[in-house]
């Protein structure tokens, strides 16, 4: 199977419009909704990468979305979860067999498998999560059945950057990956972008430990919670930070591990879903969460999927059309003085009218 490093950018955002059809795994439910009689006609599927549906994270939020949308239609659903990236052709199929009419992948690993499902089957809809289904990097969609759902997370985490940089007291914050792919990169970019940012309006110095860009810095290898992951995260609290940003699904569990094994106070940031809300053992670490709407993109896709006319044009997710953000503070609130919040409120609107740029390769 072809793996997946890059993935290729698309220039400004998109209008959220979404059209495709789906169904398929092992397992089959059939829901009763509000649907009319066409709809009834239709099934949504869904297929996980190797994270699989409880990561707290992207996977669970794009079957919310999917799932939602299927029960609104009161349409036929369908999941299968993967183990690895050598279910991702199996399960595919496997969703092709089951007469989908629209199929979502979730995560840029299943880019070149879900490409080649698409080509091969031109009259099932596919809505790609995170990847821009460009697999030979040359701008143009290797399959025309494919609605790329991409986000551009660098905005909400250049917010998350300033935020951490007034927030900390030991004048250093961390940040850690699990590979460097660009859908991972892209929050270390921004991150590293919002607290130099702040340094810079501030006269201040606060460092960056553990990113330098691109594919320099600290990843773990994989997107696991295990040992080298909590390796890699104790690395960057020996240095001396106080506040950290684990980007790579569940790798942020082995983040809390080593925090704790610390006995210092350090403050997480999450990313994808608020995970004070996904994860209420977070809930006495977490300063915010980088926000990546997958739910309610998924959602209006699925829901547009099953109609006619469907636009197979890429949805790119700003601060903007509110696809990207911030989780509230929640506990918090009281720990963080109430002018810094005031400036990354204005940050935002800086950031959607233009006033500032924050550079991803989404952006450029």
């Amino acid at each position: 199977m072809k793996k997946i490093i890059r993935v290729a950018a698309l220039g400004g955002a998109v209008a959220l419009t979404l059209a495709a059809c789906g169904s398929a795994p092992e397992e089959t439910e059939e829901t009763a909704g509000t649907g009319d009689a066409a709809a009834s006609d239709f099934k949504a599927c869904i297929v996980s990468d190797a994270g699989g549906f409880d990561d707290k994270s992207f996977n669970q939020l794009s079957y919310e979305g999917t799932k939602k949308a299927a029960d609104e239609l009161g349409a036929e659903f369908a999941e299968v979860q993967s183990d690895s990236s050598a279910d991702f052709p199996g399960n595919l199929q496997s969703l092709v067999s089951e007469s989908c009419n629209t199929i979502v992948s979730v995560g840029f690993a299943l880019s070149a498998d879900t490409v080649e499902s698409a080509t091969s089957n031109p009259d099932i809809s596919y809505v790609l999560v995170d990847d821009a289904a460009d697999n030979d990097f040359d701008g143009t969609k290797d399959a025309e059945n494919i609605k790329p759902l991409l986000y551009d997370t660098a905005q909400a985490a250049f917010l998350a950057g300033y935020l951490a940089a007034g927030y900390s007291e030991a004048g250093k914050v961390g940040t850690f990956g699990g590979q460097p792919y660009p859908t991972v990169t892209i929050f270390m970019d921004g991150f590293k972008q919002g607290v130099e940012h702040y340094n810079a309006e501030k006269g201040t110095n606060v460092q960056v430990v553990g990113y330098q860009g691109g594919d320099q810095g600290s990843f773990t290898g994989g997107f696991e919670a295990n040992d080298s992951a909590k390796e890699v995260a104790a690395g960057i609290i020996d240095q001396g930070v106080d506040v950290l940003l684990p980007v790579g699904g569940p790798i942020y569990q082995s983040a809390m591990d080593a925090i704790a094994d610390s006995g210092r106070e350090i403050a997480l940031i999450g990313v994808d879903a608020d995970f004070f809300e996904t994860d209420p053992s977070t809930q006495d670490l977490v300063l915010t969460s980088i926000l990546k709407k997958m739910d309610v993109s998924t959602y209006e896709a699925v829901l547009a999927s099953a109609e006619e006319g469907f636009d197979y044009e890429a949805y790119v997710g700003t601060l903007e059309n509110e696809g990207v953000g911030l989780a509230p503070l929640h506990n918090f609130e009281d720990k963080v003085d109430p002018a810094l919040m005031e400036e990354v409120d204005a940050l935002r609107q800086a950031i959607i009218d233009g006033e500032v740029t924050v550079t991803s390769y989404l952006s450029e």
